[in-house]
């Protein structure tokens, strides 16, 4: 007999393909309650398993049937996978709850050893900075158990880059690990602030993102992990400094929050200033970077059409993208 609780038993996301028919269970990462132009109730909602993430949408739904499904719970789905603007999601005929044995926790993206590997990694650069005042800052962040714990598990996002559990830390400890190997190249701009701007510039999606649901907390749909991560650092500050009995600089605290709200760009990508110091623009490179990197990749990974050099049109990025020549092994 087939276990259903366990993702094995199932198709996963990430082999879902066009035409499937499915009836088997997800996670119910989100949901909300549209009205069509003619005044009907449907549900949209976002299906989740350890490969990835869903949209699904399902037609005449009534508010009984909506609140019998919360979000964070399991929901067993029938329907059928279509294409719809360059992307998959599922047309739901029945969804219903998966019932009592569902278990949640094997369905969630579980860290890995990469993860492990990066908070080291990240954790042996940060502890060798060469500015006194940054190291000792980075060690109290680094002390916080439960804000590292809440590090190493939530995603760096929730579709487009990293978005998997521990995606942050990797993430995180990626754009480090590339400044220490670009560093050289630029000996006028300051490494120290640059790798403190590398751990501290996402850090607020600790409370921004859930790692459980793969959603928006309350908090981060009326913050942001911007001013989220500039009210930990004047936490952080004060407590080196009470730790220390060595007073703070203003100019490198001004300096850090500035590579905070400047680390997206231009205030059209979310920041609230752009970059005006050679750090802060390396930390908008090296964040770039990192991010378009890894995003593209995984299109390409899950892209199922190998045989084609191009993807099919993808509608967040506004264009296709190209899988290179093929090469013998």
């Amino acid at each position: 007999m087939i276990d259903e609780k366990t993702p094995e038993a199932r198709t996963p996301v990430d082999a879902l393909r066009d035409g499937a028919t499915i009836d088997q269970p997800f996670l119910l990462a989100e949901k909300s309650l549209r009205t069509n132009r003619n005044g009907q109730l449907y549900l949209l909602a976002q299906l989740r398993d350890r490969s990835g993430q869903i949209s699904a949408l399902m037609w005449n739904v009534s508010e009984s049937d909506f609140d019998a499904i919360p979000a964070g719970s399991g929901v067993r789905v029938k329907g059928r996978v279509q294409t719809h603007q360059g992307g998959l999601q599922v047309i739901a005929h029945k969804l219903k709850p998966a019932g009592d044995d569902f278990d949640a926790d094997a369905f969630r993206p579980a860290a890995s050893e990469s993860t492990d590997r990066a908070f080291a990694a990240l954790s042996d650069i940060l502890n060798s900075l060469p500015d006194e005042d940054l190291r000792d800052l980075m060690a109290t962040f680094l002390a916080d158990e439960s804000l590292m714990e809440a590090f190493r598990t939530v995603p760096a996002g929730i579709k487009a880059h990293h978005a998997h559990r521990g995606g942050l830390c990797e993430h995180t400890a990626a754009m480090a690990l590339a400044w220490t190997r670009l560093a050289d190249l630029y000996p006028d701009v300051d490494s120290s602030t640059v790798l403190a701007g590398c751990f501290l510039h996402d850090l607020g999606k600790t409370r921004e993102l859930d790692p459980e649901t793969f959603t928006y907390t309350t908090e981060g749909q009326l913050l942001g992990h911007m001013q989220i991560v500039c009210d930990l650092l004047a936490e952080k500050i004060a407590a080196t400094v009470a730790r220390t009995g060595r007073p703070f600089p203003d100019a490198q605290r001004w300096h850090l929050t500035h590579l905070i709200l400047s680390h997206h760009g231009t205030p059209e990508k979310g920041s609230v200033k752009e970059p005006m110091s050679p750090e802060a623009v390396a930390l908008h490179a090296i964040d770039t970077l990192d991010a378009k990197v890894n995003e593209f990749l995984k299109i390409l990974s899950e892209d199922p059409n190998t045989d084609s050099e191009l993807t099919p049109y993808h509608p967040r990025l506004g264009r296709r993208l190209f899988r290179g020549p093929k090469h013998d092994a």
